[in-house]
């Protein structure tokens, strides 16, 4: 594959298999060069055509406590312990509707 911009979603798909095919490549050769101009430039098409908006704050816990294996509920105390009052704590949870 000859590097160039990606237009469509015919040129993503084939950049994208092409990077399969370079993903063990060796640091520092002209496949490993490859791999890193070929990965920006689909980062630069999924940006333009695949946004992800950001989360929002209750979103954005939920995926700190998940990826941490923590309940909610040990997040609430820490909130409490460290002087939180129950009314922004009955807020944040009629927020999630826990």
């Amino acid at each position: 594959m000859d590097l160039k911009p990606i237009k469509t979603e015919a040129d993503y798909q084939l950049a994208l298999k092409e990077i399969e095919s370079l993903f063990e490549a060796e640091i520092n050769t002209p496949s490993a060069e490859k791999l890193d101009i070929l990965t920006t430039l689909v980062e630069a098409y999924e940006q333009q055509h695949y946004p992800i908006d950001s989360p929002s704050q209750i979103e954005a816990i939920f995926y700190y406590l998940e990826s941490r294996n923590q309940g909610f509920s040990l997040f609430i105390n820490g909130l409490k312990q460290r002087g939180v009052s129950e009314d922004i704590i009955n807020d944040v949870l009629a927020t999630i509707k826990v």
